[in-house]
């Protein structure tokens, strides 16, 4: 299940990420680096963290798969259709690529024996560690920062996988519940602007 879920949340960040790179401009150098960023880098962080070697660099298959990814939205002409960020799929790719990330890193961190704390932070680490690093680099202010239940969403779906580990144990059928339930509050939560109070 749990590489179920990382390619899920390959697939759906490295849409993401295209998207974004389009936004910005960039030639196709800076696509692939963008979605190989966004699909990637979170996952990366998690593995460093957690002692592992990254899931990537022990797989041939990620990297193929955002190489087909890319090149299927480039052929589609996805590129060529403005304001793209703010369409609906841009939002369901990237809140799929968010939820499933926290689902991987919460379980890592489960795997490893962290406590809530540090199960909490690898699974946001994961979700939105690859979307910090690509945002730096085209030098905008990060997605996370902008939006105010995005990384919420991440610690909620942690925090119920760790409940639910201590309680009644996880199973395939509870971690796609989770999935689509992360996915619709997320959904929710952007399109009725839900934020965190400021301070």
């Amino acid at each position: 299940m749990f590489e179920v879920t990382e390619y899920i949340g390959i697939v759906a960040f490295a849409v993401s990420g295209f998207f974004v790179a389009v936004r910005s401009g960039l030639d196709f150098l800076g696509v692939l680096i963008s979605v190989f960023l966004t699909a990637f880098g979170g996952g990366i962080i998690r593995d460093v963290i957690a002692g592992r070697t990254p899931y990537v660099f022990a797989h041939d298959l990620p990297a193929l798969i955002i190489v087909v990814v890319t090149v299927l939205l480039i052929v589609l002409r996805f590129h060529k259709r403005d304001t793209i960020e703010n369409r609906p799929y841009f939002i369901l790719s990237d809140s799929i690529g968010l939820v499933s990330f926290s689902i991987t890193g919460a379980m890592i961190a489960m795997e490893s024996q962290l406590s809530l704390t540090g199960v909490l932070a690898l699974a946001f680490a994961t979700a939105v560690g690859g979307g910090i690093t690509r945002d730096v680099i085209i030098n905008e202010v990060p997605f996370v920062f902008k939006t105010g239940f995005y990384g919420t969403v991440s610690l909620l779906v942690a925090a119920v996988l760790y409940l639910l580990e201590r309680t009644a144990g996880l199973s395939a059928y509870i971690l796609m519940v989770i999935l689509v339930s992360g996915v619709v509050l997320r959904m929710v939560a952007y399109y009725r602007k839900w934020s965190i109070p400021l301070i």
